[in-house]
């Protein structure tokens, strides 16, 4: 008896069984690929932390990190203690660096308590404390890792974007830009937070005031340089009452 192949019937079932098998093969290369994926992105993780306190590749004007084959390595030799900061108390938890700060915005938003991971590192001598940050630039998301010193002045910063302009607001994560956070006071004279703002017509374009609380905008990047001001004035001081208990050891 003759097959017959132009019915409906027979298109739809085909159709149904490529779905099923294009989909047990795609199945197959997520769980084959994914803790591959997992482990690159701890090491970009660990990467960022370690550039923030001044462990890096950089030459000349580019912003380089260490290899991802050395970063676990160097990780583990800069990076001393990784804490979990909760309503200004912080305990010891050396997954610190796993924990996803996009969620725990989530969580906040919802009126959950935030987990806030900070990392301990020591570099030639000196202590370092880095604290993740995330927003929202002129298109996506945008991030970096903070390192502060015990007063919350800024030794180093490493910011990344999702989708900013070239040229532009994706300049956040060239060198120039963000050496110029390094000495940057997030406090006031008297103490309070205040943050840094990246300003627009910024008086000190030489960088010179570390007190002014502020550093010199990207040319063409004005919503995206707010978002960087917004996510260090919101997610920085929610640290604030950690490193007040620093000051009464």
């Amino acid at each position: 008896m003759e097959k017959r192949t132009d019915k409906n019937s027979y298109t739809i079932i085909f159709a149904i069984g490529m779905v099923l098998v294009v989909g047990v093969i795609l199945a197959g290369l997520f769980g084959f690929t994914k803790p591959l994926i997992t482990q690159n992105e701890e090491i970009e993780k660990q990467q960022n932390i370690l550039y923030a306190m001044g462990v890096n590749a950089n030459e000349g004007t580019s912003a380089n990190f260490v290899s991802t084959e050395d970063a676990p390595k160097l990780f583990q030799q800069y990076v001393k203690t990784q804490l979990e900061v909760q309503d200004g108390k912080a305990i010891e938890n050396d997954q610190a660096y796993l924990i996803d700060v996009k969620k725990q915005q989530s969580r906040a938003k919802n009126g959950e308590t935030r987990r806030l991971p900070l990392f301990i590192g020591e570099k030639d001598g000196k202590k370092f404390y880095i604290a993740p940050i995330r927003g929202k630039g002129l298109w996506d998301a945008i991030w970096g890792y903070v390192a502060l010193d015990a007063n919350m002045v800024v030794q180093g910063a490493y910011f990344d974007h999702k989708g900013e302009t070239p040229g532009l607001g994706a300049n956040i994560k060239q060198r120039y830009f963000m050496d110029d956070f390094i000495g940057e006071h997030l406090l006031s004279e008297g103490g309070a937070f205040k943050g840094i703002t990246v300003a627009k017509g910024n008086a000190d374009p030489k960088n010179e005031d570390k007190m002014d609380n502020e550093v010199d905008a990207i040319a063409g990047a004005t919503i995206t340089g707010d978002g960087v001001s917004a996510m260090i004035k919101k997610d920085l001081k929610l640290y604030l009452p950690y490193f007040e208990t620093l000051k009464s050891k």
